[in-house]
């Protein structure tokens, strides 16, 4: 699947040989800036070809990974998360049945999200296109920001179109939640609660690597 994908861990080599995914990320920020994190791989649509696929040595030319594969690396970074200085309660479940990975964890501030992904970085748990630098608060001014992230595009278009065809029904959502009442937004894409307290953007990821979506926002609160 050529250098994009070679970029992401071992689950997702798994997941992405399949076009019928979901990821999940959610972030729950408290007023006083502490919150919980959480992300969640999701390829319980396609359970049944890819429980027939990890019977496979290898797929399409492309090395299919093993559960003990898949299981190492999800618990080294848990480890390297637990490490990370701001960030606790680090937890992860791993539902081989259903192919549904989830890590969650608490963090002091959003910006310690940020150093976590940076040392999955340079460990090599996962490649340097990931986006790390992805949140960031400022309490005095009352603003929380989903930060811009660069585009996917130009690996994409080195594909073939069998590997294309991969993204087709891959889909993504954001889930932004907070203590305070949100007062104004920058990126129309995200629907707003009904209570003001929580903002949802939601697409395929395809949207996002040809970028007929933006994922970055500003959020002010009242």
């Amino acid at each position: 699947m050529k250098t994009f994908l070679r970029q992401f861990v071992l689950l997702f080599l798994l997941l992405l040989l399949t076009s019928c995914f979901d990821i999940v990320d959610k972030v729950n920020v408290k007023a006083d800036g502490t919150g919980e994190y959480t992300v969640i791989l999701n390829a319980s649509k396609s359970k049944t070809r890819l429980a027939s696929i990890s019977k496979m040595e290898t797929v399409n030319g492309k090395k299919v990974p093993k559960k003990s594969e898949i299981e190492s690396k999800i618990n080294e970074a848990a480890r390297i998360f637990k490490a990370t200085p701001g960030i606790s309660n680090v937890k992860t479940t791993m539902d081989f049945d259903n192919y549904i990975i989830k890590l969650s964890c608490n963090f002091k501030k959003i910006e310690n999200i940020n150093a976590g992904l940076e040392q999955l970085k340079a460990k090599n748990i996962v490649g340097k296109m990931i986006p790390t630098q992805i949140y960031s608060q400022n309490l005095a001014k009352k603003s929380f920001t989903r930060n811009k992230i660069n585009t996917f595009k130009s690996d994409y278009d080195k594909m073939s179109t069998a590997d294309r065809e991969i993204f087709t029904n891959a889909k993504y959502t954001s889930i932004l939640q907070f203590e305070n009442t949100i007062n104004s937004q920058t990126n129309s894409s995200y629907s707003v609660s009904p209570n003001k307290k929580a903002l949802k953007l939601e697409a395929n990821v395809l949207d996002f690597i040809l970028q007929k979506k933006q994922i970055q926002n500003n959020i002010l609160f009242q």
